[in-house]
This record gives C-alpha cells, sequence and structure tokens, in this order.
C-alpha cells in the first residue's frame, strides 16, 4: 500500500535504537541539502551516518520516509519553539508585539537549513499521516492568531476567522521562501518589515475610524 511505504518500519525501544534512528535523520538532512534529493540515496544517507545499509532500512524502507520524518520532524520543532518563548516571555502587551512573536518564531524555524527546507517543501512526499500533522498545526496556530485579533482592542478586522488564516498562511509562506531563496536576507529588517505589514493589515479598521477613509461596518 502507498501508505506503507511513507512510514517508519519500527520504532527504537531502546536508546541505542533511538540514537541511530538520530543519527539517520542527521546524516538524511546533511546529503539532502547538499546533494539534492534525487542524489540523496539510502547508501549516501547511511554511509554519512556510519550505519550499515541493513540498520538504515530497519528504520525505515526508502529516503521518502526518511524525508517525511524529517518534515514531521520540523513541523514538532515549530510547535516546540512557539511554546517555549510563550512559557518564557509571557503575554505580549500589544497586538504588533504579539505578531511579532508569531513571526520571529517562525523565522527561527527555518534557520536550520534553507536548502533542506526548500527540499521539504517541494518533493516531501505528502503522507496521511504528515498531512493531518500538517493541518493540525496551521489550526493551533490560527486558533491562537484568531484569539489574539478578538481580545485585542487594536484589532479591527472584518472577518476575524479569515484574517487569523492569512496572517498564518503569510508568515509561513514568507518565510519560507525568502530564507529558501538563493539571495542573503537580513532578517531583522525582515521581521521588522513583515510585523509591519501584518500590523497595519490587523489595525487597519482602527486607522481608517480615525479619518483615514471609511469606519469599517
Amino acid at each position: 500500500m502507498p501508505g506503507k511505504r511513507l512510514q517508519p518500519r519500527k520504532e527504537p525501544q531502546q536508546v541505542r535504537g533511538e540514537l541511530t534512528r538520530q543519527r539517520i535523520l542527521a546524516a538524511a538532512a546533511q546529503v539532502f541539502a547538499e546533494q539534492g534529493y534525487a542524489a540523496g540515496t539510502t547508501n549516501r544517507i547511511a554511509e554519512r551516518a556510519r550505519v550499515s545499509i541493513g540498520s538504515l532500512y530497519q528504520y525505515y524502507p526508502n529516503k521518502d520516509a526518511i524525508l517525511v520524518a524529517l518534515t514531521a520532524r520540523h513541523l514538532d520543532a515549530g510547535a516546540e519553539t512557539l511554546r517555549r518563548h510563550r512559557e518564557t516571555t509571557g503575554p505580549p502587551t500589544t497586538l504588533e508585539d504579539a505578531l511579532r512573536e508569531i513571526v520571529h518564531a517562525a523565522v527561527q524555524n527555518h534557520l536550520d537549513d534553507p536548502q533542506l527546507l526548500r527540499v521539504m517543501a517541494e518533493q516531501a512526499p505528502r503522507s496521511a499521516e504528515l498531512l493531518e500533522q500538517v493541518a493540525r498545526y496551521e489550526e493551533e496556530q490560527i486558533a491562537y492568531v484568531r484569539g489574539l485579533l478578538e481580545r485585542s482592542p487594536e484589532a479591527h478586522v472584518s472577518n476575524v476567522d479569515m484574517a487569523a488564516r492569512l496572517v498564518v498562511n503569510t508568515v509561513e509562506l514568507l518565510v519560507h521562501k525568502l530564507i529558501a531563496g538563493p539571495e542573503p536576507l537580513d532578517l531583522p529588517a525582515f521581521e521588522d518589515e513583515l510585523t509591519a505589514m501584518l500590523t497595519r493589515y490587523a489595525t487597519a479598521g482602527s486607522r481608517r475610524s480615525n479619518g483615514v477613509g471609511r469606519p469599517v461596518g
């Protein structure tokens, strides 16, 4: 079945096995980033990980399954980055601060290797489990932004749910596209400009009601 070829063959039950699995994933990330997905064969991954090809196949049936695992790990890391940041910094005091937090966390989660990010975005197979994880991650972020917009007196949008979806997808798409792009990026300037753009969008109604255009509603 197609789904089986994208799933790990086994989950490690001991520390040694988990360490081996992590070595395989780390090696695959390096090989895919350096050589591209087409040239990133399981033999090259096993060689980089310093394990036998038989050991690699104990955990993953093919490189597609490895790339799916890397993509899932990337999503988990993004969720964890946001959670830690929110726990350590406390609630933001303004809507602009909240949007800056979202932008900064997304940027931090895309810094490890832009080339690998491009491979994951463009070539990772979409298993049912991965699609479910992507949808769950996106909905969690949308729910968070929706709550920010509903609670903030600064926010003036006509459709809160649509606005939350636009904010989340704009951040994800722009952060990925520009960080994974070929040109070097001034990250502080990028974060400032993206935060300003989102803040202007989310608070546009308040500016219009203060005399610039017509009030919303």
